[in-house]
């Protein structure tokens, strides 16, 4: 059945609450006429306010919660309408869930999920347009999954909820309203596993959330009209992160452009590069290549954004320039013109 990726977020949440009475699902506007931009809507009435409910602004205390709960054998959901407002329970994620299983001896473990939603729009600027998975990637103890699809937002989701480990589920607003074949009930999508969604032979594009689309568009343009096969990666969960999968497709292709929407320092795409270029050295056909954003904070001006943020045309370029290939078909094209809000669905404040 078609459904769009916040309607799977949705399902998954339901399915989890009718499947599981240890599970709790609380936030910041949870509760509220919008519901997390409609991925909680209806939940409390069918469920109560017990399990469904909103919460005080207390980022760092109400994380606490979530620990203590799970200790408790509950399994809590807990959303933040912004990865940004995350920022202030590093303590509890770092210090606490993230290393309780190490601590005890593998004799308990803080079970929680915490959804985080990203993406830019309306001149929110560097203070609410951030993306930091590289940056929770690198503390040991955590799962980190981002998907892009709405099948794999449902079926991500439910296997986050049911992994006893904790878990950050990301997701970016821009892909809210995208459609897909999304089954009913309970499924899952295994973490730790990436998705291969177009076979190729050249070269190997590796991306996660948002920029696969970026990916498959570039493919589609690279195939038409410059005759070049590029295999597309989506990783799908970045800890752990595939490297069977990636290696693989670097082997055949040798070649790969690691495309992520996080800065270009200390990213997920240097550490796949590096990775790469550690383990499949005399495979390289040419260097590796990152796409990422640029190692400064987003700016709030939607003109500004237009040079900020890399989309197709970059993957394009970046893929011609390392194969050697003339631009000139994809010059008489023209660049995409980079806009604040994906289309006229886009709807704000937030």
């Amino acid at each position: 059945m078609q459904k769009s990726y916040i309607t799977a977020i949705k399902d998954a949440q339901r399915t989890l609450l009718k499947n599981y009475k240890n599970v709790l699902i609380y936030g910041l506007g949870v509760t509220d006429p919008k519901g997390i931009f409609g991925s909680t809507l209806g939940l409390q009435a069918e469920f109560g306010s017990e399990r469904v409910f909103d919460t005080p602004l207390s980022e760092n205390a109400l994380t606490g919660v979530s620990i203590g709960l799970s200790l408790a054998g509950f399994k809590p959901i807990f959303i933040h309408q912004r990865f940004d407002f995350f920022l202030l329970a590093m303590d509890q994620l770092v210090n606490s869930a993230a290393k309780w299983h190490m601590m005890y001896g593998g004799q308990s473990s803080a079970s929680i999920v915490i959804r985080l939603i990203v993406g830019r729009g309306w001149g929110q600027g560097p203070t609410h347009a951030q993306s930091l998975h590289s940056w929770l990637a690198h503390i040991p103890g955590l799962k980190i999954v981002m998907p892009f699809t709405p099948h794999d937002a449902k079926g991500l989701l439910i296997s986050s909820v049911l992994d006893p480990n904790p878990v950050i589920f990301i997701e970016h607003r821009w892909l809210h309203q995208t459609e897909g074949d999304v089954p009913d009930g309970e499924y899952g999508v295994e973490i730790g596993k990436a998705a291969i969604l177009r076979e190729g032979r050249d070269i190997t594009l590796v991306s996660t959330s948002l920029m696969v689309a970026e990916a498959l568009k570039s493919a589609d343009i690279l195939e038409k009209d410059f005759g070049i096969s590029a295999e597309v990666i989506d990783l799908r969960s970045i800890k752990p992160i595939d490297w069977e999968t990636i290696l693989n497709s670097v082997k055949k292709t040798g070649g790969v452009i690691a495309i992520d929407i996080s800065h270009s320092f200390v990213s997920l795409a240097s550490e796949i590069v590096a990775h790469v270029s550690q383990y499949l050295h005399s495979y390289l056909r040419f260097k590796p290549m990152t796409i990422c954003l640029p190692d400064k904070s987003v700016p709030t001006s939607h003109f500004l954004t237009a040079d900020y943020y890399p989309d197709s045309f970059t993957i394009i370029s970046s893929v011609c320039e390392l194969l050697g290939v003339e631009e000139r078909t994809l010059l008489s094209k023209g660049k995409n013109v980079q806009k604040d809000v994906p289309g006229e669905w886009f709807k704000g404040p937030f």
